[in-house]
């Protein structure tokens, strides 16, 4: 799949959305990737999951990591097409952490998967958490990298869809942003 026929999925979805949104990272934006609704039709989760995998299988690993909530659909999906162990984590008095019994074993080869990155922060937790538990990480997957590969967590990225989606700092919204009430989609 080509850019372009990822960002036709999530127009035809209704999964690219317009307006005044929050993201996770605190900053503000015109445009939100509300993943959710793209990959609540299974065709579509194979065939996203497929163009993931083809990118990460290279990398070798055996276990697919995958936060909670955004990540888990995709994640599972790109395990399953490379015949791999998934597993997750979650939040726990607000922080991510391993839990259920998931191992990771001393020297395990790790991808993480996740729908959506702008900054980074939940899956540097990841990244964190993995070798905290004596994971290596391979590599990390993404359906969409708002950064267009600004962000740089120290281990090969792929995403399915780059763009350098405008954001804000809430301090300093342009006029016309400021007019607009701001929601959180990804929260509700």
């Amino acid at each position: 799949m080509t850019q372009n026929d990822v960002l036709q999925v999530f127009r035809d979805t209704g999964a690219l959305l317009e307006g005044h949104f929050v993201l996770r990272s605190g900053l503000h934006s015109r445009q939100f990737f509300q993943c959710a609704l793209a990959l609540q039709q299974m065709p579509i989760v194979e065939k996203l999951g497929a163009a993931l995998a083809t990118k990460l299988k290279p990398l070798g690993a055996v276990t697919i990591v995958a936060p909670a909530m955004g990540g888990l659909v995709i994640g599972q999906e790109v395990a399953r097409q490379l015949g791999l162990r998934f597993i997750f984590v979650e939040k726990e008095e607000g922080k991510l952490v391993l839990r259920r019994g998931f191992k990771i074993a001393s020297g395990e080869k790790i991808l993480i998967v996740e729908d959506v990155v702008t900054k980074g922060g939940r899956v540097q937790e990841t990244i964190e958490i993995v070798r905290a538990n004596g994971g290596v990480v391979s590599g990390i997957g993404m359906v969409v990298d708002r950064s267009n590969g600004a962000v740089n967590l120290g281990v090969p990225m792929f995403s399915l869809i780059a763009l350098q989606v405008e954001t804000f700092d809430p301090a300093k919204l342009p006029p016309d942003l400021a007019k607009v009430p701001a929601v959180k989609p990804g929260s509700k």
